[in-house]
């Protein structure tokens, strides 16, 4: 199957769209019902894999605490006034069992989805939560010794962070799951990694899911480093993933394992076996505003660039629309997808949705599409598909100041892509006012020859002698928030 070096993934809440889709139908649906039509879409649109979030069962535990929650129904009602019990299903992020949720169907209707998938070429990326589980998983009352007991004293203390639990031996003190950050996550029980018993369960958990999906999105999975774990909990913990990742990896080669993580423990985990890892900070310093911070980022390890998670909004973000305004998402979606790593989507991206959806629902809010917004992903993925940008080879490029005294140079950021002879060039303008600069082209054979440049998100074309393309350089002049995405073809 094709894998692009530069791969497109396309996140979709399994649970979200079957609703919808059983609302428009009249009926319950499955897997088995999304439409062949939908998955060949996708993969015409350049996606090469799919994160389907929320395939795993959850427990009527969980979903106790998402329906109790008076905070989170707060949040649910915000959302939909007209919310019913129905709407809530609890998180996918409590899980009780890695089987398929009945509700998306019945066991083997994941190797019929994943199948589907793979005639169009897309590999299935699913959802592992190494931190903790649902409180009814069967590991509490048969194994609870892989879990994290707290004492009457801390549950006093500290209830958000501790509950008790009957077992068949009597009540007993469990920890929530939760980060060194933050109060416990109410409709969670903490792993206990120090525990070796429960790494061998976990490790074998992970070669039988990898048996039903092509990767794994791993949720927070910094937690389960030592250093984090040990700042947590206090306790030692022999490390989980480089032992994990290689036992999955020798019964399934090439199987992706890609990591939500946070805290600058990026390079990390890439060091730990991860093939890729989320670019929080990208997405940090885009939505701050400022092309330095931006373009300071790019300065990075290639092979990190090349194994960063590229996103604008997913599961845990807002929605892009309603962060970035509309000429700076244009601009924020050219550097955080035209750059290289693995370009993440989130369903409703594309039509410039407004309204996150929580975890713990399975309905959305009507929203029309900002049919702008469509027309420049459009465009964008029209670029993505094309083999420059999927497996080329990709540089930063200087922006340098038209004139002296002209600081506006400072708000460009630029890239050089080039693979079998296509080149392209993309330079984006990320500032708020008009600036000028010029970006000497790092290809020393187009001296002496006449240079097209096309745009391919825009109108714009232009003819340039070579040389004067390497010194100074292609003079540009943008808009705050403008771009170019260059074609560049030399005769």
């Amino acid at each position: 199957m094709n894998t692009p070096r530069h791969p497109a993934l396309y996140e979709v809440n399994a649970r979200v769209l079957l609703r919808r889709l059983g609302r428009e139908a009249g009926r319950r649906l499955t897997l088995d019902d999304i439409p062949d039509s939908r998955l060949a879409e996708l993969a015409g649109c350049g996606f090469s894999r799919v994160y389907l979030m929320g395939a795993w069962e959850t427990g009527e535990a969980g979903l106790r605490v998402s329906r109790s929650n008076e905070q989170w129904l707060a949040g649910y009602r915000c959302l939909l006034p007209d919310l019913d019990e129905e709407d809530i299903c609890g998180s996918p992020f409590a899980i009780s069992g890695y089987l398929l949720h009945p509700e998306l169907g019945e066991p083997e209707a994941l190797p019929r989805f994943r199948d589907r998938l793979h005639r169009h070429g897309i590999l299935l990326l699913l959802d592992f939560v190494p931190n903790h589980t649902a409180p009814d998983h069967p590991w509490v009352r048969n194994h609870p010794d892989y879990y994290v007991h707290g004492t009457e004293e801390e549950l006093a203390r500290r209830p958000q962070e501790f509950t008790r639990v009957n077992l068949p031996d009597g009540p007993a003190v469990f920890a929530h799951g939760r980060d060194p950050y933050s109060g416990g996550w109410p409709d969670t029980l903490q792993l206990d990694y120090g525990n070796p018993a429960l790494q061998e369960a976990m490790i074998a958990e992970l070669q039988r899911i990898a048996g039903q999906c092509d990767g794994l999105r791993c949720d927070m999975a910094m937690l389960v480093l030592p250093v984090v774990f040990r700042r947590t909990w206090g306790r030692e913990m022999e490390p989980f993933w480089p032992r994990a990742i290689e036992g999955v990896h020798r019964e399934h080669p090439g199987f992706l394992f890609m990591a939500e993580v946070y805290w600058d423990l990026e390079w990390t985990l890439q060091q730990q076996g991860f093939d890729y890892t989320y670019d929080k900070r990208l997405y940090d310093r885009l939505r701050n505003g400022a092309a330095r911070p931006v373009r300071e980022h790019f300065w990075a390890d290639p092979e990190y660039q090349r194994r960063s998670v590229r996103f604008l909004e997913n599961h845990d973000e807002n929605r892009a629309a309603a962060v970035f305004p509309p000429d700076r998402h244009r601009a924020a979606a050219v550097l955080a997808f035209l750059c290289p790593g693995l370009r993440f989507f989130h369903r409703g991206q594309l039509s410039g949705r407004h309204k996150k959806i929580p975890v713990h629902l399975c309905r959305e809010p009507r929203e029309p599409a900002d049919r702008a917004i469509e027309e420049f992903y459009r465009g964008l993925l029209t670029c993505l598909r094309l083999p420059v940008f999927r497996d080329g080879e990709w540089r930063l490029l200087d922006c340098n100041p038209a004139w002296e005294g002209n600081p506006s140079h400072d708000g460009y950021v630029a890239f050089a892509w080039e693979h079998r002879g296509e080149r392209s060039l993309v330079a984006v303008n990320y500032a708020p006012d008009r600036g000028q600069c010029y970006v000497p082209f790092p290809w020393a054979d187009l001296a002496g020859k006449a240079v097209r440049l096309r745009d391919l998100m825009g109108p714009a074309q232009y003819n340039r002698e070579g040389g004067s393309l390497l010194s100074p350089g292609l003079f540009l002049d943008i808009p705050g928030w403008g771009c170019h995405v260059f074609e560049v073809t030399g005769e």
